[in-house]
């Protein structure tokens, strides 16, 4: 079978989140059982240090219209990796630009035409390099794929047996624009209802893609579960309960090739479930990095590395942040965002540089050596569509609290120490309280070192590769594709 991907990320050619990683890892995993699949991605301007300096032109212009002018997009040949083919849609004066959308902060004010032009132009690139049987499009910036193909395209014969589906990463961002975006974009003002794309007054790209899909996904069953309510759907719970027969959670896998203890290039000792000693290692080179006093053994250090944001937890952690002063225990802090969090870690690192350590910004080596080198792993995530860092840290036998909610759940399993079963420790309500009553059922397992080596071994034997889920895709596809004969 062919499968077009069609999103905004993809590594390593652009990140910012985990879409990248997702677009990045899991069409391998369908070439290697046995589908041909295509990845198209927009050109932007940090995309250019990956492809040759005059990299292959495959479809010299596209014509797309908007209402006043047209644009004229090229399609530049990506060549391929590990069997997947990738295409960047070039349109200089759309993507050659700084930052994928917009200055820190805020969005770039065209961006409903940038990523209208991304969609329409892979539909007709698509016509000429190959029409797939199943388009996968990822979140909103590529859910218009789906309504062009329901409206604009529909009477095309070259895409009669196309489905389509959407997969939502995170339904906190929809693409939301002005009502006037259905002229700009040239569609019918009847797409404009509550039915179809109107939402709350503006045009909304993510609900488009909700409506003319085949089929939705998103990252994990019980994320799948959670936007069907008011807590979690950002006011498109109606939408998807309207589409719940379509609905399906997929867990997100991980790289194990990036990210295992035994082989990982960027830590500085190496360990198994079988040989831990390298782990001690990680430990005592983590705490020198971060120049925290030398800690004893009965001391565990927590690891973040995240991106500040409320929906991360962090207002609770500012919360707690005196009582975990008063605990035996030491933090490392990796991330960058809302300049309040930013703030709030200095000031704790500052006022406490014995057992607080902070590093803002992002480095993807400090961020293996923190999953390595940490005994607890804190993701206190209001919503959590899928999440990476906690597979990451089972792997590395690095201790998850967590909060109940979507992948977190899913991934992992509270601790009995009376079974000796169990993988992490999770709280439900989203209080600084049952944040530190988690921590606090950590901070005792791990003053019982026999118990806390079982729970350690418990998560390093877990696995969550993308073996798995692709398994999973391609029986969606599957379904997709007989929708459509």
């Amino acid at each position: 079978m062919h499968i077009v991907f069609a999103a905004s990320e993809c590594v390593p050619f652009a990140k910012t989140g985990g879409l990248a990683d997702v677009v990045g890892a899991l069409p391998p995993e369908l070439v290697k059982l046995g589908h041909k699949v295509t990845v198209y991605l927009p050109l932007y301007q940090q995309v250019r240090k990956h492809l040759p300096d005059a990299p292959t032109t495959v479809i010299p212009s596209i014509t797309i219209p908007f209402e006043f002018y047209n644009r004229f997009p090229s399609i530049v040949d990506g060549g391929q990796r590990a069997g997947v083919q990738y295409y960047f849609v070039n349109c200089p004066e759309l993507f050659d630009r700084p930052e994928l959308y917009g200055p820190k902060g805020s969005e770039y004010p065209d961006n409903a035409e940038r990523f209208a032009l991304f969609s329409r132009a892979v539909v007709e690139a698509s016509k000429l390099l190959g029409v797939p049987e199943v388009f996968h499009v990822h979140d909103w910036q590529a859910a218009l794929i789906p309504v062009y193909l329901r409206t604009t395209y529909y009477y095309d014969p070259a895409f009669q047996h196309s489905s389509t589906i959407l997969t939502v990463h995170n339904a906190g961002y929809q693409g939301w624009f002005p009502p006037k975006t259905t002229e700009q974009l040239l569609f019918p003002w009847d797409l404009f209802t509550m039915d179809k794309l109107e939402h709350f007054d503006t045009f909304n790209f993510l609900k488009g893609g909700i409506v003319y899909s085949d089929l939705v996904t998103t990252v994990s069953k019980k994320y799948a579960e959670e936007i069907r309510t008011v807590e979690f759907g950002n006011n498109l719970e109606n939408v998807f309960n309207r589409r719940g027969a379509d609905l399906r959670g997929i867990l997100n896998g991980v790289d194990y090739t990036e990210w295992n203890p035994a082989t990982d290039k960027h830590i500085p000792a190496h360990f198994t479930p079988q040989d831990l000693t390298g782990k001690d290692a990680c430990r005592n080179e983590l705490v020198a990095e971060f120049n925290l006093k030398p800690l004893m053994n009965s001391t565990p250090l927590l690891g973040i590395v995240s991106r500040f944001a409320s929906q991360k937890g962090f207002d609770m952690i500012a919360q707690i942040a005196a009582s975990l002063d008063q605990r035996d225990l030491a933090l490392v802090v990796l991330g960058s965002g809302e300049g309040s969090y930013e703030r709030f870690f200095r000031n704790w690192a500052a006022a406490r540089p014995d057992r607080v350590g902070v590093s803002i910004g992002y480095n993807d080596a400090l961020a293996h050596r923190i999953e390595a080198g940490a005994d607890i792993f804190l993701m206190p995530s209001r919503y959590e569509p899928c999440g990476l860092n906690q597979i990451y840290s089972l792997k590395y036998g690095t201790v998850p609290v967590v909060r109940a909610t979507g992948g977190l759940d899913d991934t992992i399993d509270e601790w009995e120490p009376s079974t000796q079963q169990g993988t992490g420790f999770k709280f439900l309500g989203y209080s600084p309280a049952d944040l530190l009553a988690a921590i606090d059922r950590a901070l005792a397992a791990y003053a019982k070192p026999n118990s806390w080596h079982r729970l350690m071994l418990n998560g390093m034997g877990k696995e969550y590769s993308w073996a798995i889920a692709a398994k999973e895709y391609a029986t969606l596809y599957d379904e997709a594709a007989a929708r459509r004969v």
